[in-house]
């Protein structure tokens, strides 16, 4: 009988260049035409510009003596700056560490300790979220030192943090002793001349690392995920050739830059093409969005499923010129038929596809194509890309499964990250032996090599694209004193796919409400993890080992939850 695996070669070689160096081949090439356009900002650059304002901050950057291995951070919304920064640092060897804007003090603590960051970039604020007043909490010597004597106790290895607002033309505020600003950083930059950028550049390799992403890990703490030039660029490369993308496509970017979706499948992937980033907004906002895609003739359109769902539900959705779409990507969470089927037909982008991947895998590890069936390309999640490998194994023996039998969707490729930074023992449970990287997902794979995704082994929950993992809230819900346990599951949600219930049991003669429980947790995670819903237990199902069963907990909840909304009705 066949087994579930499945190797696509590829008509073309896999790219064997850095990012700078393919981006300065793209440049030349595409010279005069517009590589970014943010609307927000009033903003255009064509690849000229760009590529001027990528090498105007790389000497910045080695003006302030950051070079290869270094890590900066970067904690802010979408905007032309976080994409000049991409690929500045990438110029220099500098890896980037891209972190969620949605972060909270505590949460943005522990993803600067972990990945050891020597430089932050941010935003001073964005409607009600203060970055700096948050950064001050955790790092007070801002109050106190001055940027080039920036030392800080609790990081170490952090010595600048620079201050941009994309709303301002040029950035001369200094609302913290200890800040530098995006102009101080270009300034530093004058005295490095343009041979030696290009003589730095000369020394990087594709397999460097560059990048750092961060995702929920299953110990309740964010793991660092460590990519290198040859994994995100050939990832960015072949999606692109995926959906047909060249030079004359404009993208209209909705998902955030801070995650692969976002800075691989966007940015890198128009830019390693000569195509156009459309930035409708700082953060997402459907009907900037659908009017970007009108006013800027944009022929493709990202999103998860909630964000399509929220575009196509506006009301003056049927008065928008929407005409000039062709396709674009759905991924981030399971994508309904009946919502791919309706951004075909009332979006017009016919040629829409579905993805998947993770984020350990640079992220796109399988992509329907315009030329499969309506089923297959509303049913699975389409075939791995060129040069990867795919397999079904039993989770217990981790033997290769028959096709058609549900198993542990794994990966192999060029696309697997290079590990978790500063942990090689979740690196060493993730990647195994042979170099197969364990998704944690269940699924099928019929005899040409398309796969089915069933369920999750994980208990990860994916709420309108964000991946959020229990542990991580219990931790912080048990944390509360008259908390005695917690658990976390999540449970379906017409909008988001899925939401989060926690159950909660207290100490002996204490009381709460769900209030207390979610105030609780506002300040301490990100908006999206704080559970929609706290139900109170005296005892929690369990296993003979000890442990919570979180299927019996899931499946209680969606009883508990359907009885109290016919209860409602």
């Amino acid at each position: 009988m066949s087994k579930s695996y499945f190797h696509r070669g590829g008509e073309e070689a896999l790219l064997g260049r850095t990012i700078p160096e393919h981006f300065a081949i793209v440049a030349a090439r595409h010279a005069s035409r517009e590589a970014v356009v943010s609307l927000p900002q009033g903003q255009r650059l064509s690849y000229a510009a760009l590529a001027g304002e990528i090498d105007r901050l790389a000497r910045g950057l080695l003006g302030l003596g950051f070079g290869k291995g270094d890590r900066i951070g970067i904690w802010s919304t979408n905007n032309v700056e976080w994409l000049v920064l991409q690929m500045a640092t990438a110029r220099v060897g500098v890896i980037l560490v891209d972190l969620n804007p949605a972060y909270r003090p505590q949460e943005l603590e522990f993803a600067l300790r972990r990945s050891e960051v020597q430089g932050l970039f941010t935003i001073p604020d964005f409607k009600t979220s203060r970055y700096l007043e948050m950064l001050a909490q955790i790092v007070p010597e801002l109050l106190e030192n001055t940027p080039s004597d920036l030392r800080c106790a609790g990081f170490p290895a952090l010595r600048r943090v620079v201050v941009f607002d994309p709303r301002r033309a040029s950035d001369t505020r200094r609302p913290l002793l200890g800040l530098t600003t995006w102009e101080e950083v270009i300034a530093a930059g004058q005295s490095v001349p343009g041979p030696r950028l290009d003589d730095v550049s000369a020394t990087l390799e594709p397999d460097d690392a560059i990048n750092i992403q961060y995702t929920s890990g299953t110990t309740g703490f964010p793991k660092a995920v460590v990519l290198s030039h040859h994994n995100i660029l050939n990832n960015a490369w072949f999606a692109a050739r995926a959906l047909g993308f060249d030079e004359r496509d404009r993208l209209c970017v909705p998902v955030p830059f801070y995650h692969c979706f976002g800075m691989v499948l966007a940015n890198l992937m128009c830019l390693s093409v000569g195509a156009c980033v459309v930035i409708p907004v700082e953060y997402f906002d459907p009907l900037p969005v659908l009017r970007a895609v009108e006013s800027e003739a944009c022929t493709a359109l990202h999103g998860v499923p909630t964000m399509f769902v929220a575009e196509l539900e506006r009301p003056e959705f049927p008065s928008i010129d929407l005409s000039s779409l062709r396709t674009g990507i759905m991924a981030g969470a399971p994508c309904p038929p009946a919502l791919m089927k309706r951004v075909m037909e009332d979006m017009h982008c016919a040629e829409i596809l579905i993805g998947y991947g993770q984020t350990e895998a640079s992220p796109l590890t399988h992509l329907t194509e315009r030329s499969d069936s309506l089923e297959r390309r509303t049913e699975t999640v389409g075939r791995n890309l060129p040069h990867q490998e795919v397999r079904i194994v039993d989770p217990e023996t981790g033997r290769t499964l028959p096709l058609g039998e549900i198993g542990e969707v794994c990966f192999r490729g060029y696309h697997v990250m290079q590990g978790y930074y500063g942990d090689p023992e979740a690196t060493a449970e993730a990647v195994d032996a042979g170099g197969w990287l364990h998704s944690g997902d269940l699924g099928t794979m019929d005899a040409e090599g398309y796969v089915r995704i069933t369920g999750r082994l994980k208990e990860m929950i994916i709420r309108g694209g964000e991946n959020i993992y229990p542990a991580e809230i219990e931790r912080i819900i048990s944390s509360h004193p008259k908390v005695a346990q917690a658990g976390v599951v999540g449970v379906p949600h017409e909008f988001y796919g899925e939401e989060v219930i926690a159950w909660v049991q207290l100490h002996a003669g204490e009381q709460a409400d769900e209030t207390e429980i979610r105030d609780f947790c506002d300040g301490k995670m990100a908006h999206f993890k704080i559970p929609a819903h706290v139900h109170f237990v005296d005892a929690f199902p369990m296993t003979v080992t000890g442990k919570l069963q979180k299927f019996r907990m899931r499946e209680q909840s969606v009883e508990l939850l359907a009885a109290e909304r016919s209860a409602t009705v």
